[in-house]
């Protein structure tokens, strides 16, 4: 499997020791239409829970929390100009981050898509 999920509402997909890290499309539906996101770049060397972004919709603010350790190597450029991408493919185009996984062995604690459907049943 290379798809995982957290319960709060985050996906990675890994490639390699990278994964590309995003919010689940519940949380985007959620969350309703996406108006700001911003990326903590002063937490590049991030602990599973640290807060790695903020997203701002017309109805909420809301913290994106790193799922497992690692090492941010790359922001989604598209997101500074088209925060709304988040809202309209969260799980494609409106990724948010990569990182490079520190600690492979966190990903075994993560839901599978079957796992994750039964949470938001």
């Amino acid at each position: 499997m290379t798809l995982y999920f957290t319960k709060e509402h985050e996906w990675l997909r890994v490639e390699g020791d990278v994964a590309v890290v995003g919010i689940t499309k519940h949380a985007a539906s959620e969350l309703g239409e996406i108006v700001f996101f911003e990326l903590n770049v002063s937490a590049s060397d991030l602990q599973q829970g640290d807060s790695v972004a903020v997203v701002e919709s017309v109805k909420a603010a809301s913290d994106v929390y790193a799922p497992v350790d690692g090492v941010i190597v790359e922001g989604n450029p598209d997101l500074a100009n088209n925060p709304e991408l988040i809202s309209s493919d969260p799980e494609g185009n409106g990724w948010m981050l990569k990182m490079t996984l520190t600690n492979k062995a966190q990903l075994a604690d993560l839901m599978d898509a079957d796992a994750y459907a039964r949470l938001i049943g």
